[in-house]
């Protein structure tokens, strides 16, 4: 008899776990309940959100799914590098030996999610938007999910399932259910830094297509933009949150100014209409989440955000959210479809790996300091070279491990925990100065 598998949260990783296990012959039915719209039914500049890194880790979970790949490079911008802009006009160049893939995450989830239901007939697969996650029943195995977009009359329906995966996001409603099992522990955190996005449209600029571009203003401030497949460009502007200067913004002439002082190239292509919405825009928190396990009883699995939230600094939330499906898969073709030994499993294999992100993202990048960024940037131009020279005696860059191969992140953590202490170290002192 089929299992049934409920999936809360229509994202990434939601939506590459149905493709992994309906694939797994007739062995599962997959239902997917989303608290948001359908994407494929708004346009892209209500839907578009913020701009996703693919990279070898992502590719290798997405290709065992036929044709994802392909489609997914053609409707992204690959990038070969980063260039680090400097306020007297020259920039850094950080080449990449592997490319990364960039779009944005409204964009991937709309692949993801045609492709699933192309492949899939509606007696495996049943999808349900504007479907909140109220109530979590791990005795009765069941969830309530109450119908949001029918804001007149909100119904309820209840689901049972076999298996539960908790797939929504850092703010998990299903994780929250396991606060009220023994011995479960959960650290939320704040990342030091805030963002707000900033979208900026085609033809505006001479910004090299292909490449990542950041800027470091003052005081900890940074902005990070990306072109899409269109030409226009994407990215935030990153500050501590304790920064009032942008959350007191009340005119566009005030965002204008900060832009002048902050990113002069940036200032020169800002439109008006998006100093406008910058200014209107919210400003958004991150939280990183660590868990000391990712499944309860023999029934229920966190992955992705729910189970290891990470800042976006490196690039590697959405990788790292596939990673988990892929490994997921891995145990249960290791233990025939167990799903009770393969969730204890994934909790007890993957932590590790999963903290150790978290750590990394935290602690990789200064805050502050020329000094230390320019030896950052020395470190890892020093490290490419030499494994590029020498590969059998230096091990690639942190970024390279990062990107480019799926060297697990506590070895990554282990080879780099000088390096992250260090910055760990600088980035308590700035903040607390």
């Amino acid at each position: 008899m089929a299992k049934k598998v409920v999936i809360v949260g229509a994202g990434p990783s939601g939506i590459l776990l149905a493709h992994y296990l309906l694939q797994r012959d007739q062995d599962y039915q997959v239902e997917i309940y989303e608290r948001r719209n359908d994407p494929r039914s708004i346009t892209l500049s209500k839907s578009r959100t913020f701009p996703i890194v693919i990279n070898r880790r992502g590719i290798t979970a997405l290709s065992n799914i036929k044709g994802v790949v392909e489609i997914l490079k053609s409707v992204s911008i690959e990038s070969t590098g980063s260039f680090n802009h400097q306020k007297n006009g020259k920039t850094q160049l950080i080449p990449r030996s592997q490319p990364i893939y960039i779009l944005d995450r409204t964009q991937l989830i709309i692949m993801l999610l045609e492709t699933l239901i192309a492949k899939y007939n509606s007696d495996r697969l049943k999808i349900y938007f504007d479907n909140q996650c109220n109530v979590v029943d791990f005795e009765t195995k069941t969830v309530i999910f109450s119908n949001v977009g029918n804001t007149h009359d909100p119904t309820n329906v209840t689901v049972n399932y076999d298996l539960l995966i908790g797939a929504d996001g850092a703010r998990s409603q299903v994780r929250e259910q396991f606060l009220s099992t023994d011995e479960f522990e959960v650290e939320q955190k704040y990342v030091p830094s805030a963002y707000k996005s900033i979208f900026l449209p085609a033809n505006v600029t001479s910004l090299k297509q292909g490449y990542i571009h950041t800027w470091r203003g003052g005081d900890g401030i940074a902005a990070i933009l990306v072109h899409s497949i269109d030409g226009s460009l994407s990215g935030t502007v990153n500050f501590p949150r304790e920064n009032n200067l942008i959350a007191n913004f009340s005119t566009t002439e005030e965002v204008s100014q900060f832009f002048n002082d902050q990113f002069p190239e940036i200032a020169q292509i800002l439109p008006e209409s998006e100093a406008e919405a910058f200014l209107n825009r919210p400003i958004s928190s991150i939280i990183t989440i660590r868990c000391n396990r990712y499944h309860h009883g023999d029934s229920v699995l966190l992955i992705g955000d729910a189970a290891h939230a990470t800042s976006p600094s490196l690039g590697q939330g959405c990788n790292a959210s596939f990673e988990d499906v892929a490994f997921f898969d891995k145990l249960l073709n290791e233990y025939s479809d167990d799903i009770t030994k393969a969730i204890a499993q994934f909790s007890l294999r993957r932590k590790p790996d999963a903290h150790a992100l978290v750590e990394l993202s935290d602690n990789a990048f200064p805050l502050s300091g020329k000094l230390l960024f320019l030896e950052f940037f020395i470190r890892l131009r020093s490290a490419q070279i030499l494994h590029q020279l020498f590969p059998k005696y230096f091990s690639p860059s942190f970024l390279q491990l990062l990107s480019e191969t799926t060297v697990p992140y506590s070895e990554i953590l282990n080879i780099y925990k000088n390096w992250i202490a260090k910055v760990k170290r600088a980035n308590e002192k700035f903040l607390h100065n």
